[in-house]
């Protein structure tokens, strides 16, 4: 099977919270330039294109005066729409990837299905997770919300586990980098598949 279509997206998304402007290509090497102003955000998004290879522009600014939260969410929206957009018509992916990764101590596993149907089933976390400020900016809360909009926005079925962990920053790198390695395998172009990978035609 042969693509000649490159997987590649640009989105500009300004509101009166958040300016953000994002460029991506799905058949990259994993390289990336990532500025949120939210440091720790951009380490888990540097992680996403490096494990996915996918490489990766963001550019983006908000009122992060007021909370990291309306910039984190809104890149997230974009990265979602950016990756549905590249992927295009669909045709010739595996559609399936499930990782199991860990980071010391943390443990977490993701499963992809480039659905067309957006889910997201997120569990595991330890308790007060979410309260958590990682890098004394970004709260534990905006690790399921960010996939909940990268999810809902890409139309994609997303399932990530936390299996085991305690410190909060490795438990939310484990959880993007297997989030990232299960998109890695569901993006890909499979030589052996023929057209749209469902029996109704069409994701």
């Amino acid at each position: 099977m042969t693509r000649s279509a490159a997987r590649i997206a640009s989105i500009h998304r300004a509101t009166s919270e958040s300016t953000v402007e994002l460029e991506l290509d799905l058949d990259g090497a994993g390289r990336s330039h990532v500025d949120t102003t939210v440091p720790f955000f951009d380490h888990l998004l540097t992680a996403f294109a490096k494990h996915s290879l996918t490489d990766l522009t963001v550019r983006a600014s908000g009122d992060t005066d007021i909370d990291a939260h309306h910039t984190v969410e809104d890149v997230a929206i974009v990265l979602g729409q950016a990756i549905g957009e590249a992927l295009g018509d669909k045709v010739g992916i595996s559609r399936y990837g499930d990782a199991l990764v860990p980071l010391d101590e943390a443990l977490a596993q993701a499963v992809v299905d480039i659905s067309g149907r957006p889910y997201l089933v997120h569990s595991g976390e330890p308790a007060g997770f979410e309260h958590h400020l990682i890098g004394g900016h970004f709260t534990g809360s905006l690790v399921r919300h960010t996939f909940e909009a990268i999810a809902f926005n890409a139309a994609l079925t997303v399932h990530v586990r936390v299996v085991s962990g305690r410190d909060p920053h490795h438990i939310a790198e484990a959880e993007y980098k297997a989030f990232a390695r299960a998109f890695r395998q569901a993006k890909a172009l499979d030589p052996l598949v023929e057209g749209i990978p469902s029996t109704k035609g069409a994701l």
